[in-house]
Order: structure tokens, then sequence, then C-alpha cells
């Protein structure tokens, strides 16, 4: 058994100091159950920053690894893989993409949706001018970044990269002003998650999608956090009505192991040729195993509808508990995509429910982020509220 302080020590002296790490080494998880080296159980409420939308360790996936690693753990993509493409078929099959190309990570799937807009772009004889949100978060590499509507994280970057613009989320006549020959393409998140949990309207993304049609530009968009069935739908622009150009996809699609991935039209996906775009380890054999078995249950186990209902279930009891709080200034989310946002900064709070074995986080400065297990019980979420609730009527008997 790991020892809390030996491994605190030894990050603290080897690892760069990019982690604010929270006091707590974690060596087991059950569900939407994790414990520390001590056997303390947390209730698990951030899922791994949305990744764990099956909870821990689900009996499916774990099944699924450790069948295809005692098989083949990996083989690059000068060959046929046969999980890549049974998952392939299933998430195609599930929305209204063509082509699909595996990779590692969000960032990296938003890397390979903004080449694909410009090689695109390119062969129809415009520029590559990438237009962003204000507020949205696309990744750490630093195209990425520059993508990302959020300055702090441009602090010291420099010099970023060009051809991108960024413009006011939700409002439609900033991107009108701004989109002419020299765009190739729109990324816009239809939820928010590091940005706050800022949901798009379904007036906005209509109007964003005519907008695309009218001037002959691409519509991409960003479902790494708010897609696979976390907000209602398998894919998240499938509760909006609008169907985008590409989509990128990434965090619960592969159960806790890592895997992304960015989908397209086929007069889109068209745009590469052989040798275009690529990855050594994207949608290996034991990535698109754990993928097929995520997804896969994701589907059959009802758990869209199920995050949709538990979602609006947890925002009206939150909302009638805590409605009248001095400090709290909106409570919103979609599906279990929750966002509550004080008038005050909100690491107190995310403090107050780790002592009490809580685990969310507190993103944007001042907005309290719930993404739980699409599977977690009603009981344990339950649970989680009233935790909750209790930790900011302390916090507002002291303002």
């Amino acid at each position: 058994m790991y020892d809390y302080l030996e491994i605190k020590e030894l990050n603290d002296r080897y690892h760069f100091g990019t982690y604010r790490r929270l006091p707590v080494l974690l060596v087991e998880g059950k569900g939407s159950r994790v414990r520390d080296n001590e056997g303390n159980e947390y209730l698990d409420l951030l899922g791994g920053i949305a990744v764990n939308a099956l909870g821990h360790c689900h009996p499916k996936v774990v099944d699924a690894i450790q069948q295809q690693a005692s098989k083949l753990i990996h083989c690059s993509n000068l060959y046929h893989i046969g999980p890549q493409a049974h998952l392939a078929r299933l998430l195609l099959e599930n929305c209204d993409m063509d082509r699909i190309f595996f990779c590692n990570s969000g960032t990296e799937a938003v890397e390979g949706a903004m080449k694909l807009s410009r090689k695109w772009a390119s062969s129809h004889g415009r520029g590559g001018k990438i237009i962003t949100m204000e507020g949205s978060f696309h990744g750490r590499s630093l195209a990425a970044l520059t993508a990302t509507g959020q300055r702090k994280y441009h602090e010291g970057m420099d010099p970023l990269p060009t051809g991108f613009a960024t413009v006011p989320f939700n409002d439609i006549d900033a991107v009108k002003a701004i989109a002419g020959d020299d765009t190739c393409a729109v990324m816009v998140e239809p939820v928010q998650g590091e940005g706050g949990i800022r949901i798009a309207s379904r007036e906005y993304l209509k109007d964003l999608r005519d907008l695309c049609n009218e001037r002959g530009i691409l519509l991409v968009f960003d479902e790494i956090q708010c897609g696979m069935g976390r907000t209602g739908h398998l894919f998240a622009y499938q509760g909006f009505d609008v169907v985008p150009d590409i989509i990128t996809i990434a965090k619960a699609m592969g159960g806790g192991f890592p895997i992304g991935a960015f989908l397209a039209r086929e007069e889109i996906a068209s745009s590469f040729q052989g040798g275009d775009h690529g990855s050594t380890f994207g949608g290996s054999p034991l990535a698109s195993a754990a993928g097929l078995a995520a997804v896969s249950s994701i589907i059959e186990e009802g758990l869209p509808k199920r995050a949709k209902d538990l979602g609006v279930w947890a925002i009206q009891r939150l909302q009638k508990e805590l409605g009248g709080s001095r400090i709290i200034k909106d409570i919103r989310g979609m599906g279990l995509m929750i966002g509550v946002e004080l008038k005050r900064d909100g690491k107190e709070v995310e403090d107050m429910m780790f002592k009490r074995r809580m685990l969310i986080n507190c993103t944007a400065g001042h907005v309290l982020r719930f993404l739980p297990p699409l599977n977690i019980s009603r009981e344990d979420l339950n649970e989680g509220l009233d935790a909750f609730i209790k930790c900011l009527k302390e916090v507002d008997r002291h303002e």
C-alpha cells in the first residue's frame, strides 16, 4: 500500500509544479465512490472531470481492458484494428457524421478538427481563421490554447499561433461582424465546462448554423466535456437540434481510458488525403476496446436519458433550497453537468466539501461544478446535495 507522505514528497520533488493537488492519495474506486490509502471513502461528484461517466471500474470496461490486454495492446494504424472499426461504426451509427479519426485526448481531437477545417478551407479558396468564444476551453497545446477564450491561459505563452479570433459567447452579432472569406470555421462548446457551465441558447446555435451555411464556413462543436450522454443525449448537439460539420469528443468515451476522436461529414472528411494526419497511439486495440465497452454501456444502460432526468431533479432541488442565498448568483446546468455560480470565490466551498469527503470542483474562480457519473444512484447524488446545501448555508450565515 502506498504511503501518502512518501508519494507527496516524490511528487513535490520530481513532478512539474502544475497541479494544485488536494491532500489525499486515492488508490481504489468502485461506482461513484473512491477510497484513499487509509481506507477513507469519498463520494465522487466530479467524475474525473467528466471522464468517469460510468463511475469507477465499470465491470464491462474492466473486462474489455483485461481481455484485450492479454491479446494485443498496441499495433500501429498501418494495419487494420478490430475494436477500432467496431467503435467507429457504433459512434457513427448514433450520430449524423460520416467519418471518424481516433486520437488520444480532447486536445488532440481539437487540433485535428482545426487542421481539417483549414485543409477544407484551403481547397475551397478560403482563409484559415477560426472563431471561438469567450469563456471557452479547448485544450493545452499551443493552438488549442490560443483557441481557448480565457486570457489567463495565454499569459507567458507568446508568441501564440495566428489565425484565431475570440468573440462573446451567445452573441451572434459578434460572430457576424468578423466572419468573412478569411474564416474557415466557428468552434463552440454547446455547454462550456471550464468556462463555468454556461449553456448556449438554441437560438444562438441555430443562428450560427444558418450563418455558417450562408457564408460557407464550417461549424465545429467541441463536445469533449458535454458529450457522451452527459447533457441528456449521446451527442450534445442532439439536444439542440443543430447538426455541426465537425464534432470533437474524448473524456467519457473511454470509461477512464485515454481516447479521443473528431468526427466529420463526408464532404469535409474527404479533404484529408493519405498522410495528411496521423497518430501513433490513436485508436489502439486497447484504447478502442475500452471505448467500445464504455460507449456501448452508456447506450445500453440508457444513461443519457437518466442524466437528463437526474439533472432536472438535482437542479430543481438546489434552486428550491438555495434560492434565497445571498452568495449565490445562479444555479444552472444541463443533464448531469451542473454549475452553482457564487458572488465570491468558490474555493472555500470546494474545501468544505472535501472535508466532508465529497469531491467537487471550483472552476472559473467562482462556479462550483458537478460532473458525477451518469449512473450515480439517486441516493448517492442526494447525499452529495445534502452536504453541498449544508456547506452553502454555513457560508451564507457568516456573510
